[in-house]
């Protein structure tokens, strides 16, 4: 049996606590290839002061993760043991000492702890309350569940960090992706012009979500054919980083998704006159509720490629990995429909 994914807190609990001692996890012994994940049964966790106790309905699958489960240790210097996932979707079970904002019976969506371990592959999580928000009307879980990484991301780059407003020009890498696919929609809803790159057979899906250009990155350079743009999304990096600064006036941002390293090109940011920054997304419940209120108004969907049960988490990351998924995966847990046998 492995470590508990949060050690349990004394901290008393506001109303009957009923969920079992223990629970189902996806966790993993050491770093690797997919197949390092085990469904393992473990304890519960209580909630400490500030925090609730979420019983796990859906659990994003995100890029983070596979690095993560390759890598086989968090950026804090967490070793295995431990459980992969940020993204969760479900029912709040407990409230510990001092939550005001929940109650038992909410159902509730949140990116929890990032960048630090969460454990959102498992039956039941802890976390702050505070890094919850409730879920959106008309939204299940999976695509509860498919949203917070992603959503929050996209709103922090292009709302907290660029600042995009009306009639602004937008180029979004990878608008397809978990994140771009979900960047597109938030882009057009604060009134911009926007252009997403993306193969060819994905065209449809990214003019759908409102892209007024598309571009085939196979067969396009876009740092060849795209110019004036105020905002470029790049959750690329490399030598796209470059492609991207070319597409920028002057006084535009480029929002990296991925840390600089030494082949960013800073002299070309420089003598471009463009800010280059990195972002690393954070927990954020205004962000949570500014989303929940796009989905609200038909102006934001998930798009949600393949669900999988917790037990086949081996089989989710390998799609993940594979580099072709339109949207997001998910993975279902307890008795949610959906998922893929």
């Amino acid at each position: 049996m492995t470590q508990p994914i949060t050690a349990p807190v004394t901290a008393p609990t506001t109303g009957p606590l009923t969920a079992p001692s223990t629970m189902r996890a996806v966790s993993q012994e050491r770093g690797g290839a997919p197949d390092v994940l085990k469904v393992v049964e473990t304890e519960r966790p209580d909630p400490g002061r500030g925090e609730i106790l979420v019983r796990v309905r859906a659990a994003g699958v995100n890029p983070a993760d596979w690095k993560l489960r390759e890598r086989g240790v968090f950026a804090d210097g967490a070793m295995p043991p431990f459980t992969l996932g940020f993204d969760v979707a479900g029912v709040v079970e407990a409230v510990g000492a001092g939550v005001t904002i929940f109650q038992p019976g909410d159902e509730v969506f949140g990116m929890p702890r990032f960048p630090h371990q969460a454990g959102a592959y498992a039956e039941y999580v802890t976390a702050p309350a505070r890094h919850f928000a409730p879920r959106p009307r008309g939204l299940d879980h999976i695509q509860a569940g498919a949203l917070p990484l992603a959503s929050l991301t996209a709103w922090q780059a292009l709302v907290d960090t660029a600042h995009v407003r009306p009639g602004q020009r937008v180029l979004i890498h990878a608008a397809a992706g978990g994140v771009g696919h979900l960047a597109v929609q938030i882009a057009k809803a604060r009134g911009a012009y926007v252009i997403g790159t993306a193969s060819a057979a994905k065209h449809d899906l990214v003019r759908t979500l409102g892209a007024d250009e598309v571009i085939d990155h196979r067969t396009q350079d876009a740092g060849g054919t795209v110019r004036d743009i105020d905002v470029v999304l790049d959750g690329i990096g490399g030598p796209n980083w470059a492609r991207s600064l070319r597409t920028l006036r002057r006084g535009g941002t480029l929002v990296s998704l991925l840390p600089f390293d030494d082949t960013f090109p800073a002299r070309q940011a420089e003598e471009a006159g463009v800010r280059a920054v990195f972002m690393l997304v954070e927990p954020d419940r205004q962000g949570l509720r500014e989303i929940s209120a796009l989905v609200e108004d038909g102006r934001l969907r998930v798009v949600v490629e393949a669900v999988f049960p917790l037990e086949r988490a081996v089989q989710a990351h390998e799609l993940g990995e594979a580099g072709r998924t339109t949207g997001k995966i998910v993975l279902a847990v307890g008795d949610d429909p959906g998922a893929e046998s």
